[in-house]
């Protein structure tokens, strides 16, 4: 790494044009292959009485129908439709609704799968959806299916909750929650862990149900992720400013740093400005995490509260109280700067969530709204790409000081030259 510059960090907002659209673009081909596997399991249950003279089922799997292409509009989707042999020889055969043989172009997909997500899987919505895809004469899938494919979400989540830890190492993390209307009387409130392991790949480490954003909400989830076998501290966790998971974390985790989300702390400093002075305090704050050092920030964060806090006392205490969480992405690689210095890796993938949630908040319960999120959460997982600098995590997992993003002996070397 010597005589390398620091690249230039930039701005920690890193904006995804339409996430939905981009979720609906990954996750199209696991979703309506669910839902065909949702209707056929559906169809074999209905036959689970019909056997042969020797007690063997007449009515069995039978592999794939050839794979199809169908045109739709987030691009094509490779699709296998699954089938079934009579043994019984009455001609009972499988003919999916949601993927009829005739069907090769659908006009609005994109329609489809918000419903099937956003909706919550109702009988009525399922059959809305499909008419969407297929014409508004299309089938809709029975209550039956419908509930076949939440109770599998749910299931695959549960098993997901339970797997072994003890293989991961995790050096960033992500932390926020979120809250969901479910019913009109029942407020939900997830809670989500995003980690960077030691490769630099961004995996989903936690989705749960909590009680509000609480301490003990938070210390639970993060004893469990223990319990399983997650031994390794992670070197730093950022997170917004609610108390919670920080009480959480300093006591299941108490070597992790903290490290405020920049985007977060902006927006509750600028909330209790004038909106004539919120652009100047702004470019004020660019100015300090756009530092290219310590030093310099710690300059600039004095000018800033030096010059506002006579006339805005609330703002510049609100900024003042996590002035060294705040500063703690100093003491990483400059690479990784652009990464943890803000929550928005699960930024991005909360704002589908908050889409889907807000939408579908009369759509059912507690169980299917996390059922949901779990699914997107993972459906959105296959296409994170990996963090810049990644090479140089294995510094970071092996206590490698740095200071002011740089390595500190090459720091030394630099300052000698």
């Amino acid at each position: 790494m010597k005589n390398c510059k620091l690249k230039e960090v930039s701005t920690p907002v890193e904006k995804i044009a339409d996430p939905l659209t981009e979720l609906l673009r990954n996750g199209a081909r696991d979703l309506i292959r669910q839902a065909v596997e949702a209707e056929l399991s559906a169809m074999l249950s209905e036959y689970e009485d019909y056997k042969l003279l020797d007690g063997r089922q007449a009515i069995v799997r039978n592999g794939y129908l050839p794979e199809r292409t169908i045109q739709t509009g987030v691009g094509d989707v490779s699709i296998k439709v699954p089938k079934v042999r009579d043994r019984g020889g009455s001609g009972i055969h499988f003919q999916s609704h949601l993927l009829p043989p005739y069907l090769r172009r659908t006009k609005s997909i994109e329609e489809l799968i918000p419903w099937l997500y956003l909706k919550g899987l109702s009988t009525g919505d399922y059959s809305e959806a499909l008419g969407s895809l297929l014409g508004e004469h299309a089938k809709g899938l029975s209550a039956n299916t419908v509930c076949r494919l939440k109770s599998q979400w749910l299931d695959e989540h549960q098993s997901w909750q339970r797997q072994d830890l003890s293989h991961k190492r995790y050096v960033y993390w992500w932390a926020d929650g979120i809250y969901s209307q479910v019913r009109m009387d029942d407020r939900l409130c997830l809670l989500v862990i995003i980690g960077v392991t030691e490769h630099g790949h961004k995996e989903l480490v936690a989705v749960s149900d909590g009680f509000r954003e609480s301490s003990a909400s938070w210390e639970e989830l993060l004893t469990s992720l223990r319990q399983r076998g997650l031994a390794h501290t992670p070197k730093l966790a950022a997170g917004d400013g609610a108390l919670g998971f920080w009480n959480a974390i300093s006591k299941v985790y108490p070597d992790t740093r903290h490290q405020r989300c920049w985007v977060h702390k902006t927006a509750n400093v600028l909330n209790k400005l004038p909106k004539s002075v919120q652009p100047k305090v702004k470019a004020a704050l660019h100015e300090i995490w756009m530092a290219s050092t310590r030093k310099e920030a710690y300059k600039a964060f004095d000018n800033t509260v030096e010059l506002f806090a006579p006339k805005y006392p609330k703002a510049m205490e609100c900024l003042s109280k996590d002035r060294e969480e705040l500063l703690a992405f100093y003491d990483f690689p400059a690479e990784h700067w652009i990464h943890i210095r803000t929550t928005n890796p699960i930024e991005s993938a909360f704002a589908t969530v908050r889409l889907r949630t807000k939408k579908s908040r009369n759509c059912g319960s507690r169980d299917s709204t996390l059922a949901m999120v779990f699914k997107l959460m993972e459906s959105a997982q296959k296409r994170w790409i990996k963090i810049r600098g990644f090479n140089l995590l294995t510094l970071v997992v092996n206590n490698v000081k740095f200071e002011d993003g740089v390595q500190v002996g090459e720091q030394s070397d630099r300052n000698a030259a």
